[in-house]
């Protein structure tokens, strides 16, 4: 297990962020709070079908000063720039030299879910980021956990979870706090301060 401690504010940051049920509500309450110029690409899973991320993605972008788009696949990741997974497909970080690459695929699902979070966490694992913010928000089951667990033995990483309180449904934030995992238990209105201040401006 790496020990947590803040690396230099030159150090490579990403965030990775996981929410099923009630979370295309919080992401609408947390993106626009996001500043245009955060020191860290975002890479977001939200179960969702096919179709329907597309327009999650473009009413964020409308929404926020940061740029939000849906991922594509061969796409290379950026500051600034928040990455919504497509829906009915798996999404992955690839390393690729010094470049990191969004992998998009048409697969199975993993316990049901297409774009599943453990999945997406699993693939930092082999990246070269050297700080990962994982953010856990409303939604049923416990699909983040096992892969931020992985994580966790493997990297720097920072736990941010939503409260009981401020979930529409208080599932995979609770999970990921019972097993120990989660750095800060906060309101949804405090979690984009949490981030930013975790990560940075540039």
């Amino acid at each position: 297990k790496v020990p947590f401690k803040r690396v230099g504010p030159g150090a490579k940051k990403l965030i990775a962020l996981a929410c099923s049920t009630g979370g295309p509500k919080a992401l609408n309450s947390l993106i626009p709070m996001l500043p245009k110029n955060l020191n860290a690409p975002m890479l977001i899973v939200q179960h969702m079908p096919e179709g329907f991320t597309n327009s999650l993605a473009q009413r964020l972008d409308e929404l926020s000063a940061i740029h939000v788009k849906e991922a594509e696949d061969g796409e290379q990741i950026q500051k600034g720039v928040v990455y919504l997974a497509k829906g009915g497909r798996q999404l992955r970080l690839k390393q690729n030299g010094k470049s990191n690459l969004l992998q998009v695929t048409v697969e199975e699902a993993r316990n049901g879910l297409k774009p599943c979070a453990d999945i997406m966490y699993e693939s930092l694992v082999s990246s070269d980021f050297e700080e990962i913010t994982c953010v856990v928000l409303t939604g049923m089951g416990a699909d983040g956990t096992s892969g931020i667990k992985q994580l966790k033995e493997n990297k720097k990483i920072y736990v941010i979870a939503q409260d009981e309180a401020t979930c529409t449904v208080y599932g995979m934030p609770k999970v990921v706090a019972q097993s120990g995992l989660t750095d800060e238990v906060v309101p949804l209105k405090k979690i984009s301060g949490a981030i930013t201040q975790n990560v940075g401006v540039r």
